[in-house]
């Protein structure tokens, strides 16, 4: 019997179960050596039994549990529960377990506002009431997994390269040690640097950076940042290449928006780039939307409701 693996999805896309299956042809090399005993996106596991008579929930058990997405709400948080439980060693898959990901920007309302935001707009009725029955209650906030569970490994990314999560499960199944990368993108990012003090202010990318042709190679444009681009690259973990190495963004000549999350797990993406950019003479007022900074990393309590003024009738 090889290593037993269990996988779930929590507050999340699905992206990083695609990633799995992204794998290809090696994913046929990991069941060789490793036994899926659950994985939603692939097999037909119940909570309850397979016929619905377990009055409690239930996992099998594994020895690697893979757990994708925050915990929203008060399922998500029995399932990690569970997980916890049943598995010797979590691994949180994909920046939405590791920061809380695109989803923790709704930690910027409290869940009465995030819910006034979506379902009364100015163009529909106001609803008698919030859809509720058979809806699990929502959390106070979008959680990284490891606010609520402990978790042993972290492999960030939106989502993960297939190269990563291979990787990862063939160390695992080996029993040797995970190398999960640790520079930033920047460190990784080929394209040239001509030094600091001409930039003054960033910009949104409304518009395609400078270079002299289709085919020029990455290592002759200019970087990003330098163009006056706002680029999270110095500030957000390397890795979303894979084994190719060069950042995914960045090979389509599309600044590195940080969805692998801060350089240091417990790092601040929006403060260490207010601190990259301030340092190299730019002015952080120039930057739209600050609060967007933290677009993949708002878990951990960095994003939270703002004091909105009322208004008086």
């Amino acid at each position: 019997m090889g290593v037993r693996v269990a996988s779930e999805w929590l507050n999340s896309c699905s992206g990083c179960e695609i990633s799995i299956i992204d794998m290809g042809e090696r994913l046929l090399d990991v069941l060789q050596v490793a036994d899926i005993v659950h994985l939603p996106a692939l097999v037909d596991s119940k909570y309850f039994g397979q016929r619905g008579d377990q009055k409690h929930l239930s996992l099998p058990e594994a020895d690697v549990g893979l757990i994708s997405g925050g915990i929203r709400n008060e399922e998500h948080l029995e399932v990690a529960q569970e997980m916890r439980r049943k598995c010797k060693l979590i691994i949180a898959l994909g920046t939405c377990a590791t920061h809380g990901g695109i989803p923790s920007l709704a930690n910027s309302w409290t869940p009465t506002e995030m819910m006034e935001r979506v379902y009364s707009t100015e163009t529909t009725d106001r609803p008698a009431a919030f859809p509720a029955e058979g809806i699990p209650p929502l959390l106070e906030s979008c959680y990284a997994v490891d606010e609520k569970i402990k978790v042993d490994i972290y492999l960030p990314g939106c989502p993960p390269h297939p190269d990563q999560v291979f990787n990862a499960l063939v160390a695992l199944v080996k029993g040797q040690p995970l190398n999960v990368p640790t520079k930033s993108v920047c460190d990784t990012c080929p394209t040239v640097r001509k030094g600091k003090g001409e930039l003054k202010q960033v910009r949104r990318f409304l518009q395609a950076p400078h270079y002299q042709a289709a085919d020029e190679p990455l290592n002759q444009m200019r970087c990003l940042l330098e163009q006056g681009l706002l680029c999270m690259g110095p500030v957000t973990r390397a890795g979303c290449g894979g084994d190719a190495v060069t950042p995914r963004c960045i090979s389509a000549r599309v600044p590195c928006r940080g969805c692998s999350g801060p350089v240091r797990h417990e790092g601040n993406q929006l403060l260490d780039m207010l601190n990259a950019l301030a340092s190299n003479g730019i002015d952080i007022k120039s930057i739209p939307n600050r609060s967007l900074l933290l677009r993949f990393s708002g878990a951990h309590s960095l994003l939270k409701p703002a004091i909105h003024e009322r208004r008086s009738s």
